[in-house]
């Protein structure tokens, strides 16, 4: 696996028609990357999820949200913060949900670059290089993790959430006029002040259409990369339903037609330096 300095040296396109990014210097970059992981009742996967994690050698800081697991979640957690130096811990005292969790995670990162990580390892952290690369590269201001891009290692589960999961993406593009293939992948990483400065206003699962129609308004550089997916039964611990994709549709009309950008982020999107 390379480092992030390597990956940084990768051949770039003319920046001259573009504001460049307020990236690191490839010196520094070794420390650039926060890993929000939100965790609910992760107790099995939790600990091998952290390990990888921080295995790799770009990773600045790891923040774990617990939200208020039912089971050793955050036992472990708190464990694995003494173990490594690098591991944040923060519990919520009510289960608040995922979009809630990742609020809390970002507002405590300070790494240039932040990404999510699921704690449940349907996603595979060695795979977290490939996803940051176009950032480092100076190419994106976000990059998602697209499982159906181009289809790489996927283990065969439920075809209804195919069809969800294809469905939401086409609604979500004819409003974003974004040509995502995969709204609803756990794989997201943004530039640090992009992400800290979105106003985020949904719940539960609502963060995957919440911050796409919000980054299409910004109309930064959106990448997608391929990426390997290992998804959960609901027998080993799968949480998103049907309720869930329902909510989604509404949140694809309220975040694109009555949100505006100014009600999107904290400080003027200008100030973003973002590349056009």
């Amino acid at each position: 696996m390379p480092g992030l300095a390597a990956l940084a040296t990768a051949a770039v396109p003319d920046q001259s028609k573009r504001c460049e990014l307020s990236t690191v210097s490839p010196n520094s970059l070794s420390r650039s990357l926060s890993v929000v992981i939100p965790a609910y009742d992760e107790e099995d996967t939790l600990a091998r999820v952290v390990g990888r994690v921080v295995a790799l050698p770009f990773v600045r800081e790891v923040i774990i949200v617990n939200d208020c697991s039912r089971d050793k979640t955050g036992e472990i957690a708190e464990d694995l913060s003494r173990q490594y130096p690098a591991v944040k811990v923060v519990h919520h005292q009510l289960n608040r949900g995922k979009t809630e969790a990742l609020k809390t995670g970002f507002a405590l990162t300070q790494g240039d670059i932040v990404i999510v990580q699921d704690a449940d390892l349907e996603y595979d952290p060695g795979e977290i290089a490939d996803v940051i690369a176009p950032i480092l590269a100076g190419e994106a201001d976000v990059v998602y993790g697209s499982r159906f891009l181009v289809r790489k290692a996927a283990r065969v589960v439920y075809f209804y959430h195919y069809l969800a999961n294809r469905g939401l993406t086409f609604f979500s593009n004819l409003f974003t006029n974004v040509n995502m293939t995969d709204v609803e992948t756990g794989y997201k990483a943004f530039r640090g002040e992009i992400i800290r400065n979105m106003i985020v206003t949904s719940s539960g699962f609502g963060f995957e259409i919440e911050v796409t129609a919000k980054i299409a308004k910004l109309k930064c550089a959106v990448y997608e990369v391929p990426i390997s997916y290992h998804g959960r039964t609901y027998e080993h611990g799968k949480k998103i339903g049907f309720k869930d994709g329902v909510a989604a549709l509404w949140y694809i009309l309220r975040f694109n037609l009555f949100c505006s950008l100014k009600k999107s982020f904290k400080r003027n999107p200008a100030e973003f330096c973002i590349t056009g």
